[in-house]
């Protein structure tokens, strides 16, 4: 499972992951940095403890660490973790949980 680190989300934020994408097309041809779609599949490695709504309640978490998640193309914040490039993303802009 995954290993502790040293982000901890708050409230209702994800650290993701975000997974390798191919270096090929599926006929074969090798794709250049340049013509690579942004990330938008990833592991979630950590989440917050939820939020409150507007009426006081806890609103809890729905997604949980190790899920492999679909989110949103433009959301969240880069953050560095070791050597990576990690997502800071809001549990919004998690679209579906891959099984």
């Amino acid at each position: 499972m995954a290993k502790k680190h040293s982000i901890q989300p708050l409230f209702d934020y994800v650290l993701v992951k975000p997974l390798q994408m191919e270096d090929k097309t599926p006929s074969g041809i090798v794709l250049p940095e340049t013509a690579k779609e942004k990330h938008q599949v990833g592991e979630i490695m950590a989440v917050g403890p939820g939020t409150v709504n507007d009426h006081g309640m806890k609103v809890p978490m729905l997604v949980k660490v190790g899920q492999k998640v679909l989110y949103k193309k433009w959301g969240g914040n880069e953050v560095k973790v070791g050597t990576e490039e990690w997502l800071l993303i809001e549990q919004k802009d998690v679209m579906a949980v891959i099984n």
